[in-house]
């Protein structure tokens, strides 16, 4: 990607950096060849990121053209928003105290030159408040009362450094422009970046610490930057090339948000936020794979003018699914008709739609892991014990929540297994998805398209070992270099 610095006057710039030009300010809002750039990242060092300024104008028309802007136009207008202020106060409440408790005056004043300040012992706080606001140039005010507060957060111009600070700003201007990701100092050098998302609160999460730390590792050797973010990262996620998503996904949670974010800005994915809002929607599914002519279990779409005909149909028992269940959250089993009854009314009081399927006993479901449309890895998932589903999140032992597994060569899957997976997954398109298919009768039958599949070490990987995470790790790489 093109680097273009953005100043009022370039002849006071001095810093070096490669594939980096610095232009004026007066250049990229009027000549004609900016404004057909493509994949540009654009550094607004304006001297004024005021309303209707130069610089707000170089931050909305990078916006507009598709580039890169650092700060966006919405990091300028954070900055004058006294509740982000506020948050930021009390979310950093104790690295401030930490960071400040040795100074004796009631008033101190903080400079910040891309993320760094002069003297290392605020690095920390420095990096914090660049992370949040993204703004080159900062100065924060604090003042003591019974504890230091922030009195005011102010984006400063070039002009306004002291002449003692200089030098040590084009350091720290020169590391900046060194290195692939811009919104924390580091020292090492890679070719991308890789943000993980992770919910640490995830009660099923789709990767365990192991299979993180896979990611980790040989994202690494593979040349990219990699940290794990969590959902409040959001706003720093321009900051990246890459994202994997390991959160469990829902249209409403905070990974739609972050695949919908990666798209708009370019950000190479495997998750796409299309995929999250159809496989996470069962109606969705069951319609598209009934129209694309894929063998699935008996399912009908239920609402109130067709409950009362759906079990002559689906027989008992029946499976009865909520639209956004997920992980066996949201699925019921009825085994007469009263209790059809009370679960189908309590859905579909939540929902105008939801899914009965036949109930197909089997001791164990396949999956068949899709990666851009080709299988990478395949497993047997063996039911929960004493359990009709994979997983069983009533079960009192942890260890009887979800059944064993095995793995083997896609070779040895059964071919109409492996056709059917290929074939649903196509109605995805692109990108990394996971498919459930049981095996009824010498029938290959798919039960769901799951976007976000699990990939836990020890499980997916126990037979393919480093090559699964090298796959997923790979086709996020082909993306950011336009091999697909």
């Amino acid at each position: 990607m093109n680097k273009y610095i953005v100043v009022n006057q370039p002849e006071t710039w001095t810093i070096s950096s490669e594939h980096l030009k610095i232009i004026s300010s007066k250049d990229y809002l009027t000549n004609p060849e900016y404004s057909k750039l493509k994949k540009a990242r654009i550094f607004n060092l304006c001297k004024d990121y005021s309303y209707q300024s130069k610089g707000y104008y170089v931050s909305l028309l990078a916006e507009a053209r598709g580039h890169l802007a650092i700060p966006t136009v919405k990091n300028i207008v954070d900055l004058g928003e006294p509740k982000l202020v506020k948050i930021v106060s009390e979310d950093f409440d104790d690295l401030l105290q930490q960071s400040l408790k040795n100074i004796k005056s009631q008033e101190f004043t903080l400079s910040i030159y891309f993320g760094q300040n002069v003297a290392a012992k605020y690095r920390e706080l420095s990096a914090m408040f660049f992370r949040h606001f993204q703004i080159p140039f900062l100065r924060v005010k604090f003042n003591f009362t019974t504890r230091w507060n922030i009195k005011s957060i102010k984006a400063i111009s070039e002009s306004e450094i002291p002449e003692e600070h200089k030098e040590s700003m084009l350091v720290f201007a020169e590391q900046y422009f060194a290195k692939k990701r811009y919104d924390t100092p580091r020292s090492t050098t890679f070719e991308y970046d890789l943000a993980i998302l992770v919910q640490p609160d995830d009660v099923a999460p789709p990767s365990n610490p192991k299979a993180l730390k896979k990611f980790v590792e040989l994202g690494e050797k593979m040349g990219f930057y990699t940290e794990i973010i969590h959902p409040k990262d959001l706003s720093r996620l321009t900051a990246f090339d890459a994202l994997l998503i390991r959160q469990s996904t829902e249209v409403n949670n905070e990974a739609y948000a972050f695949a919908r974010k990666a798209q708009q800005e370019d950000i190479s994915t495997v998750d796409y936020p299309d995929a999250i809002l159809k496989c996470c929607n069962k109606v969705f599914m069951a319609e598209a794979l009934e129209n694309a002519g894929i063998p699935t279990p008996k399912t009908i779409i239920v609402h109130k003018d067709n409950k009362d005909s759906v079990l002559k149909k689906t027989g008992l028992p029946v499976v009865l699914k909520s639209p956004d269940s997920t992980f066996s959250f949201g699925v019921k089993k009825a085994e007469t008709e009263k209790e059809y009854f009370e679960v189908v009314n309590a859905m579909l009081k939540k929902s105008d739609l939801v899914i009965a399927q036949e109930f197909l006993p089997s001791d164990y479901d396949w999956r068949i892991g899709i990666l851009d449309g080709k299988p990478f890895y395949a497993c047997r998932y063996y039911m929960a014990k004493g359990h009709w589903q994979i997983y069983n999140w009533d079960a009192e032992k942890k260890d009887d929540q979800d059944g064993n597994a095995d793995c083997l060569p896609i070779e040895e899957v059964p071919e109409k297994i492996l056709k059917n997976a290929i074939k649903a997954a196509k109605l995805m398109g692109k990108g990394l998805y996971g498919i459930d298919i049981k095996e009824v009768n010498y029938k290959a039958l798919v039960i769901e398209i799951n976007d976000n599949p699990n990939i836990d070490a020890g499980v997916e990987d126990e037979y393919y070992g480093d090559k699964v995470y090298l796959n997923i790790l790979t086709a996020i790489k082909n993306r950011l270099e336009n091999k697909i």
